[in-house]
């Protein structure tokens, strides 16, 4: 509600959501083989059309990583999938571009220097880093629900400091097919 409120205050007509709102986001709960992971939903659809409608009436959707399950069991959904899976859902009707903001400037080839951002990582690219643990851990979730977006219609998927929004000059990582 926090971001709601911001972004209210800077005149974006914006509306929190969570998954069950107006049946926007299903899931199912995580299978517990090998690990039950509790109350852990992944998504299985995305009401397109009713997203596309509340942008249509002038709102800015944002949304909570809370989905539900066909029989209204709340879920906890990752946000880096949430994130992805409506920006998917909008690649149908938008040109998307989906950026992932967190605390580094973008993707480090060295984790304890953020000066070394890589600006840019192909597939190909990402396969190499990967072979040569450049990229591991944390980032491996995230880099994954980024090549699936851009294999799924998503234009453009972009990680950094939230600053890149504003600033022309803010280095970032730009992913590519």
């Amino acid at each position: 509600k926090s971001i709601v409120a911001e972004l209210q205050s800077l005149s974006c007509n914006a509306l929190g959501l969570t998954g069950p709102d107006g049946g926007m986001v299903v899931s199912k709960k995580r299978s517990a083989n090998p690990i039950d992971y509790g109350f852990v939903g992944d998504i299985v659809s995305v009401n397109a059309a009713s997203l596309v409608g509340l942008i249509a009436a002038g709102f800015s959707p944002v949304f909570a990583p809370i989905t539900a399950d066909a029989s209204g069991q709340l879920l906890n959904t990752n946000a880096d999938t949430m994130a992805q899976a409506l920006a998917i859902a909008l690649s149908s009707t938008f040109d998307v571009t989906l950026t992932y903001c967190f605390e580094k400037k973008g993707v480090l080839k060295d984790v304890n220097d953020d000066a070394s951002v890589i600006q840019t990582i192909t597939k190909a690219s990402y396969k190499q880093l990967l072979s040569s643990q450049v990229i591991y851990a944390g980032m491996l979730p995230k880099l994954n629900n980024c090549f699936y977006a851009l294999d799924h219609k998503v234009s453009k998927v972009c990680i950094g400091k939230p600053e890149m929004l504003l600033d022309a000059k803010a280095i970032f990582t730009t992913l590519t097919i």
